[in-house]
């Protein structure tokens, strides 16, 4: 069963089989001419030089041919040799043929030295070509810092803070734009410039007089080494007076001083304090001293009534002696502690 197709088929006339084959091959050729006539059409006129047969091999490589010839075609009207085979390589690289081109188009009328290469390389590495040459065409401002109203504060020798705004005019570098550091880089150098300028002034007024010389100094340290642009100008937009910072400082460090010499007192007072106290307690560990003394006083002088070593006019005589210093002391207003008289003689 499975022969009868191609038997049926070998029965067939010869002529019959070749008529099928050409009439599948002049649908196939109308396809093509349809597709692809008008696209060599164009290159023809255009002096592109891309065959039919070619611009069919791009549909089998998966090549856009439409992409390719309007490449072609900007490149050969702009005076700009590109091989239509370069371009297919760019193309299933992932590049942006249409930039690559007007990018080496405007290089080309600036009178810029772009290869093809290095172009491509540019946007394969996920930068705009494009915009690097309009940029070394066109330099380019950059604000430091970029966010709207802000500003870079610096401090000077005096104390006084400034705060500056810089206007960076640059020029993109073709050569060094694969592995140059970005703008990013260029504002955190020029602003790092600004800081040391204004630091190393030894007054605000110096700056403020002269503000030219911040843009001398910045320029003058090469900023623009290994990066992708190029350093033309830089301009200081705007500088102000901000707070005095010095003063705030040494305020701040006389309040730190305070307080270290208010704690140092403190501690010297609370040693004196207990230093006091322990005085004070002596001073009643003596006085009780002192009592239990003169507790023993009458004891002893009644002991010397009795044994004969202290006379009735020896008596009167010391007693005589107390009240003159009891007296002399109650005039000066001191305080005199009264000793008991010892018993008369024959008391108990």
């Amino acid at each position: 069963m499975s022969l009868l197709p191609l038997l049926a088929l070998l029965a067939l006339p010869v002529g019959s089989i070749l008529g099928a084959l050409a009439a599948i091959f002049a649908l196939i050729l109308l396809v093509v001419l349809f597709k692809y006539m008008g696209l060599y059409i164009r290159c023809v006129t255009s002096d592109a030089k891309i065959k039919l047969f070619e611009l069919l091999m791009m549909s089998l490589r998966k090549v856009n041919p439409e992409t390719i010839v309007q490449a072609r075609i900007s490149a050969v009207q702009a005076g700009v040799d590109i091989d239509a085979r370069d371009l297919q390589a760019h193309f299933l690289a992932g590049g942006n043929i249409m930039n690559v081109v007007r990018a080496m188009i405007a290089a080309d009328r600036a009178g810029i030295a772009l290869p093809y290469k290095t172009a491509t390389g540019i946007d394969l590495a996920g930068r705009s070509v494009l915009e690097a040459v309009q940029t070394c065409v066109n330099p380019r401002i950059i604000d430091c810092p970029q966010e709207p109203g802000a500003k870079i504060a610096a401090v000077a020798k005096d104390g006084i803070q400034l705060l500056a705004r810089a206007r960076v005019t640059v020029r993109t570098n073709i050569g060094r734009l694969i592995g140059g550091a970005t703008e990013e880089t260029i504002i955190a150098r020029v602003g790092e410039g600004i800081v040391s300028t204004i630091g190393g002034a030894h007054s605000y007024k110096d700056v403020l007089e002269n503000p030219d010389r911040i843009s001398k100094t910045v320029l003058g340290k090469g900023l623009d080494a290994g990066t992708a642009f190029e350093i033309l100008s830089i301009d200081i937009a705007d500088v102000d007076v901000g707070e005095n910072i010095g003063a705030k400082l040494q305020t701040d460090q006389a309040e730190a001083d305070m307080r270290v010499a208010e704690a140092h007192a403190e501690s010297r007072r609370a040693t004196a304090v207990a230093l006091e106290q322990e005085m004070q307690a002596k001073v009643m560990e003596n006085r009780a001293k002192l009592v239990e003394a003169e507790a023993q006083v009458p004891s002893a002088m009644a002991e010397a009534f009795r044994s004969g070593r202290l006379g009735v006019l020896d008596y009167y005589k010391m007693q005589n002696i107390q009240a003159d210093t009891s007296m002399r002391t109650s005039l000066s207003g001191g305080e005199i502690t009264p000793t008991q008289a010892p018993p008369r003689k024959g008391q108990s």
